[in-house]
């Protein structure tokens, strides 16, 4: 009898570790970047075909969903128990780019000019228990056809998570890559006025 007892007992207090606010036994959630931009360009706009590659380290290109608590161990990389992404960050944001931007792959197709976008930071910051952030960090390289650099760009832009969850998290990283989006094809249009992207109209 003791012994079923603490049997009973350690059961309990692993259900007890594997569940909470970023854990539990609910089902697992499986989350992509959504539908996109509403509002996509003129793709005419563009006399020759543009490339797109997205570049992540090993450990942010995975299916976790990344989160940090700024206020206890800010270093550590902690992912989500009960939640995932569809596919790696990196390739759904090059998916999204290619759809939104009128892009194609690197290596997919001819283009004079690839746009690199390499991401060093991905992830949803915890102020508080229950207060937090999205933020994608980086930059934005616009490359011809040698990849030589013809400019670039630092990217960190952040979004006010609008619940403690995996939920809040992917929502406002998805709002955060669509303003990379929109960002991203303005700054083309602003280059391609500046002359600076002459080489890859040809």
């Amino acid at each position: 009898m003791r012994r079923f007892a603490i049997i009973f007992l350690s059961f309990a207090l692993s259900a007890c570790f594997t569940a909470g606010k970023r854990g539990g036994d609910t089902a697992m959630a499986v989350y992509d970047l959504g539908p996109g931009l509403e509002r996509q360009i003129d793709r005419r706009q563009r006399p020759s075909p543009m490339a797109v590659e997205v570049r992540a380290p090993l450990w942010f290109d995975a299916l976790g969903i990344n989160y940090r608590l700024a206020y206890s161990d800010p270093a550590r990389l902690r992912e989500y128990a009960r939640a995932r992404w569809a596919g790696p960050p990196a390739q759904m944001i090059q998916l999204g780019l290619v759809r939104d931007l009128g892009l194609v792959a690197a290596g997919q197709g001819r283009s004079n000019c690839v746009v690199r976008l390499e991401i060093d930071e991905f992830s949803q910051v915890f102020e508080t228990p229950v207060q937090s952030r999205a933020q994608i960090q980086g930059r934005v390289q616009w490359l011809d056809k040698s990849r030589a650099r013809l400019a670039e760009r630092t990217i960190h832009l952040e979004q006010a998570a609008a619940s403690a969850d995996a939920q809040g998290g992917v929502k406002a990283l998805t709002a955060l890559v669509g303003q990379l989006t929109a960002a991203i094809n303005d700054w083309e249009q602003e280059s391609v006025a500046a002359g600076q992207l002459r080489n890859c109209q040809l």
